[in-house]
């Protein structure tokens, strides 16, 4: 993971020099970009832009009791792009991500207020209408990508994502009889800091990418060993 963090990050320090036969105009090195709309002008080195708006669907975990698992998000709620203007686009962002795991059945999440353990128990009563239990995480993402242009509007993207995990919480609600019984706990001991690798194609603006998340989501000895997470999803603007 760090030698793909290093590769990434060195091919964006030397986009320049990629562009070295590309002459430059200084009236055209530079252009803010609209959401989800291309650029008429094909001349432009750098830009501001704001792209990737996402959902997918996790596909593999390691944990046995993840039921499925769903996610969503803004790749770069602001980014900067450089294009060396012969196909090759890197760009280094910042955005927001959301993620939502369901718990099996007939387990639900708990945290001990005491030592902030993440664990799972069975439901307190079986004669229930409704129940489920879900793991909610939040994160401010900031991916590193390189964009690769096949033929006319139609694109591979891949990079790497360090995520600031700031926020994780469980949601458990279950009914019995007539009452209803809604639990929400926050304080779990997530990793804070977390690297994501990502990859995927477009064309004209509409994605298929895949999102490979290796890291713990809890620090050792917090919650239950949950990595390893693939998701396949669908982007706009990606």
């Amino acid at each position: 993971m760090k030698k793909i963090i290093f590769l990434l990050a060195t091919m964006f320090a030397l986009a320049p020099v990629c562009a070295i036969a590309a002459p430059a105009n200084d009236e055209k090195d530079w252009e803010v970009s609209h959401p989800f709309k291309s650029s008429d002008d094909e001349n432009k080195h750098w830009k501001v832009t704001t792209s990737g708006v996402y959902i997918g669907a996790g596909i593999d975990h390691s944990w046995d009791l993840v039921n499925n698992s769903v996610e969503a998000g803004w790749l770069n709620l602001v980014g900067l792009e450089y294009n060396t203007l012969h196909g090759q686009t890197f760009s280094l962002g910042a955005g927001f991500h959301h993620r939502s795991y369901s718990l099996k059945r007939p387990n639900m999440l708990t945290c001990d207020e005491s030592t902030h353990i993440v664990s799972t128990v069975p439901y307190p009563d079986l004669d229930y209408k409704k129940r489920s239990s879900k793991l909610n995480t939040w994160a401010i993402q900031f991916p590193l990508t390189f964009e690769q242009k096949i033929y006319k509007s139609f694109s591979i993207k891949v990079g790497g994502i360090m995520n600031w995990n700031f926020l994780a919480k469980t949601k458990t609600h279950y009914e019995v009889g007539n009452t209803a019984h809604d639990i929400a706990q926050k304080g779990l001991k997530q990793n804070k800091l977390t690297f994501d690798v990502i990859g995927g194609v477009s064309f004209n603006g509409f994605g298929i990418y895949c999102r490979y998340s290796p890291a713990k989501l809890f620090k050792d000895g917090y919650g239950p060993e949950l990595k390893n997470v693939w998701t396949l999803g669908v982007a706009l603007g990606f």
